[in-house]
């Protein structure tokens, strides 16, 4: 039982965590280390391994992902979760995967808000099916080589008022995963109003994950400012560490980014550990405001 000085001490955030893999595999760096490092400042957490290759067709991992999501607000109390404090935190096609929850419906399924999350936080996502895509993933959704059986699965256009807070980092010499797929989606939370806060950096390859160039310990992953606000820890329980550190002492200004003025500001390269200190920073903040 919990310290009377301390009753909300065992309710806790979760953080569910997506890693990605090109819907080809699961990346075992973007998982368990994340996982721990969300669970070290606080947080409740869990990974989502889910269905690749051809078992990723007809919405296998959006079903699995809501599954998830809707068996964790079920034994929320059970197992000392916040009911709407739930956020998916996903990496490259993990990222569309995170996003997909938060605005896809599965195909004969009746539309669940209780099988959503309340925050998405999102590390160089796939969005788009469109011009600047990560091919494999749609071909790996779809099964089809068909450019428009993929735009069923871009997201840029799926955006609505309704989608949750988002926060999401990308590097701008992502070769993998092209920085566009981020720009558009900012575009379109902005259109739809929805909270964002995003950061960009002119560094840095894809697949960085906690922005180490290995994990030789239980290390942290993107999270985001925002990310804090909508999952804020109860009150009571003190910081063990900062989300995603300091990545750079300059940070793209997003407003000029949405604004679309052509003229991206970037800042010069850093070391990995700088950014995991800064993305940590951003992300402890992300979840607890409100």
């Amino acid at each position: 039982s919990p310290d009377p000085a301390m009753p909300n001490a065992l309710r806790r955030p979760l953080v569910l965590v997506v890693p990605g893999g090109g819907y080809e595999h699961v990346s075992a760096r973007e998982a368990d280390p994340v996982a721990l490092q969300f669970a070290a400042a606080g947080y409740h957490t869990a990974v989502l391994t889910y269905s690749v290759g051809e078992g990723a067709r007809d919405h296998q991992p959006l079903r699995q992902l809501r599954a998830a999501i809707g068996l964790l607000r079920q034994n929320a109390e059970r197992w000392g979760i916040l009911p709407d404090r739930i956020a998916v935190c996903g990496f490259s096609a993990g990222g569309h995967l995170a996003l997909s929850g938060a605005v896809l419906d599965c195909p004969g399924e009746a539309a669940d808000r209780s099988r959503k999350p309340d925050a998405v936080l999102l590390a160089y996502p796939v969005i788009t099916a469109g011009e600047y895509a990560h091919r494999g993933s749609f071909v790996q959704l779809s099964g089809s080589e068909d450019r428009a059986e993929h735009q069923r699965f871009g997201l840029e256009e799926k955006i609505t008022p309704d989608t949750p807070p988002v926060f999401v980092w990308h590097t701008m010499e992502d070769a993998t995963v092209p920085v566009e797929n981020t720009l558009l989606l900012l575009a379109a939370l902005r259109k739809n109003h929805v909270p964002c806060e995003a950061h960009l950096f002119e560094k840095g390859a894809h697949g960085r994950g906690g922005c180490r160039q290995r994990p030789p310990r239980p290390l942290g992953a993107a999270g985001g400012g925002m990310a804090e606000r909508h999952l804020r820890l109860p009150s009571g329980i003190n910081w063990i560490c900062t989300v995603l550190q300091k990545i750079h002492e300059k940070i793209v200004d997003l407003q000029q980014i949405l604004a679309y003025t052509g003229q991206r500001k970037q800042t010069p390269g850093t070391p990995p550990g700088r950014k995991r200190e800064h993305l940590w920073q951003c992300g402890r903040k992300f979840l607890s405001r409100t």
